[in-house]
């Protein structure tokens, strides 16, 4: 996206932010941008919203589903939305094309995101790579960091399709994945699989939520009600999905019980959404250093523009 369609997008977001959102009822709206379809990823937001936990702060959320197509940074920048989902690479390739958003919490403390590949494939490392055709999505940054990394000089890309289909197919086939997801679809067809893990590589962004710099300056206490909110959600959710299930099956029908079980099951076992349990992992918490080694990954590859103080991008404040 071109540097000038972003500093568009600033000028909205001044203007688009500081309208009144408080209810006749004395909630203060929250339009809530998640970056997939319901599903159990998104969970804790879910969780919050329907066991009345952002309510209890004041807050009345509407949580938005996203899709392929679906840009949360777009959203924020212009008004639609509060907050969104993204990663923190993304956000901080954002800050560096203009677009100010702050990064207030972790909803994964690590990211689920794999390549994958069939059981019987000679591929069993990022290395291996080399000489195959990947199905992702095209400019994604984790495979930019993995053809730089693992010197990958005769990897073919092709573009994601969010489907199995192909991967059933063909044996040969190797994509990107979720590890809550896609094995799912592809193991039920009849395909063994398995994944690689980005984060098993030193290249390791959150999973986060955000808002705008100026929605955050202008309402601090609102941004701390809802990260509150949501990591409550979140610990409840893990406890305890039944509630939430329930309705992500009526917002989303194409998903299956078994399907649920999968993504939090795989959640809860790769520990992504709480870490490892170490004093520097849990629930919402972001290490600074994490943050400075990402920014300088990214500045390495050439995906930020321009040299900025990644401190800008994310702030501790609001999470444990």
């Amino acid at each position: 996206m071109k540097l000038r369609r972003w500093t568009a997008l600033s000028m909205l977001m001044l203007a688009g932010c500081h309208s009144s959102p408080k209810r006749d009822d004395g909630l203060f709206h929250i339009v809530f941008q998640a970056d997939w379809y319901p599903q159990p990823e998104i969970g804790g937001f879910y969780q919050a919203q329907l066991q009345g936990l952002y309510k209890a702060q004041g807050l009345d959320v509407e949580i938005v589903p996203g899709g392929p197509n679906v840009i949360g940074g777009q959203q924020v920048a212009t008004g639609a939305a509060q907050f969104a989902m993204s990663s923190s690479d993304a956000v901080l390739v954002d800050n560096a094309r203009g677009v100010p958003e702050v990064a207030v919490a972790a909803t994964m403390q690590q990211d689920p995101q794999a390549i994958m590949v069939h059981e019987n494939s000679p591929v069993h490392s990022f290395a291996d790579l080399d000489g195959h055709s990947v199905a992702v999505k095209p400019g994604a940054i984790y495979f930019q960091y993995l053809v730089k990394r693992f010197n990958l000089r005769n990897v073919r890309e092709t573009p994601a399709t969010y489907s199995v289909a192909n991967f059933v197919r063909d044996p040969d086939y190797i994509q990107q994945a979720f590890v809550t997801s896609e094995p799912y679809f592809a193991r039920r067809a009849g395909s063994p699989v398995r994944t690689l893990l980005i984060s098993s590589t030193e290249f390791q962004p959150y999973r986060v939520f955000f808002t705008s710099r100026q929605f955050l300056s202008a309402h601090p206490d609102i941004v701390q009600k809802f990260v509150t909110a949501s990591i409550q959600g979140w610990k409840n959710y893990l406890a305890d999905p039944t509630m939430v299930d329930a309705e992500i099956a009526k917002l989303n029908p194409a998903m299956s019980p078994e399907q649920m079980k999968f993504s939090i099951e795989t959640l809860k076992s790769g520990h992504f959404i709480e870490g490892d349990g170490t004093p520097d992992s849990h629930l919402g918490h972001f290490l600074v250093d994490r943050w400075n080694r990402t920014y300088q990954q990214l500045l390495d590859l050439g995906v930020i523009p321009h040299p900025l103080d990644p401190s800008s991008a994310y702030t501790t404040r609001f999470a444990p």
